[in-house]
């Protein structure tokens, strides 16, 4: 758990590696917990809080040093619509990141030593949608639209005081674009990751455009990918690390599709921890997992990475 004996993550990642837990969907269903709707695991966070700590506990003990929030899905207009107010969506954000810190005291209490950090999940405006938009981006909003969506959610995570906002599955350097200008202020730092096929994001736009909007945003202490294929993480990290000069952030998912119309993942898997020594090659340093990917895997990125306690 960070203190203030603890570094800050920046510092961390400037001096080596460090490992991300991995999804949470996939660990509260392994769990036995049902996600079959449009909250996603952010349900948990009103219904089933202590199973999101749980969820949290078990990659800390797996051998994650950062554990992203369950907000990915969790905003004003998706509770809005059933029927929970802007007062308790607020309660429930700053919650997720209480029990994020609540399984790191858990962590340290069964032993573990390493400095644990709470990444506060931003999911993108498609998220909200639940209908898989957040593959495909364009959503029609202009950039300041989508900036008064995002802030009034980050000023309650910032607020929580997590170590850093993890703005995740960006699918449009446009949206991006509005992320970083809505942080802006908040005194928290970040890290933009986008969702990309090949060397463009989902929406199209070329790699080297999309980093280059975090090149000198100063909230920003790592740029990289998330909920991709994991082949495309080398090439996408090169970029990442050539076009900005920060650290590269990297948590591909599992290899398989999603289908929106079936809510259920399609194909086989080819994540493979193995791959982190070439990750790391291309300049990634804060290196987990995303969809389908659990505390195995995340044990065995941070055995390769030396960083086990």
């Amino acid at each position: 758990m960070t203190s203030d004996l603890s570094p800050r993550l920046a510092d961390a990642l400037a001096a080596g590696t460090v490992v991300l837990d991995g999804g949470m969907s996939n660990q509260l269903e392994s769990a036995g917990h049902d996600l079959g709707d449009e909250l996603w695991s952010a349900r948990l966070l009103a219904e089933r809080p202590e199973a999101v700590t749980e969820a949290h506990l078990a990659y800390f003990l797996a051998g994650a040093s950062v554990a992203i929030t369950a907000g990915y899905q969790a905003t004003f207009e998706g509770f809005g619509r059933r029927g929970i107010g802007r007062a308790e969506t607020a309660r429930l954000l700053a919650g997720s990141v209480e029990l994020a810190r609540e399984a790191a005291r858990q962590a340290v209490g069964r032993g573990v030593g390493r400095p644990l950090w709470v990444a506060a999940s931003v999911g993108p405006y498609g998220a909200m949608l639940a209908d898989g938009s957040e593959y495909r981006g364009r959503y029609g909003l202009s950039v300041a639209e989508l900036e008064r969506f995002h802030r009034p959610r980050l000023e309650v995570l910032a607020a929580a005081a997590p170590d850093v906002l993890a703005l995740e599955t960006v699918p449009d350097a446009d949206e991006a674009a509005a992320l970083l200008r809505a942080v802006r202020g908040l005194g928290v730092p970040v890290w933009l990751s986008y969702t990309v096929d090949g060397l463009h994001t989902r929406a199209g736009q070329p790699l080297e455009e999309a980093f280059a909007l975090a090149a000198d945003a100063d909230e920003v202490i790592a740029v990289g990918v998330n909920c991709c294929a994991p082949g495309d993480v080398g090439p996408a990290a090169r970029i990442a690390a050539r076009v900005t000069g920060r650290p590269v952030v990297a948590y591909p998912n599992s290899g398989e599709g999603w289908d929106a119309e079936a809510r259920a993942w399609r194909g086989r898997t080819t994540f493979s921890a193995g791959e982190v020594a070439v990750w790391r090659q291309a300049g990634a340093r804060l290196i987990g997992g995303c969809c389908r990917v659990g505390p195995e895997a995340i044990a065995a990125i941070a055995a390769i990475a030396g960083l086990t306690d």
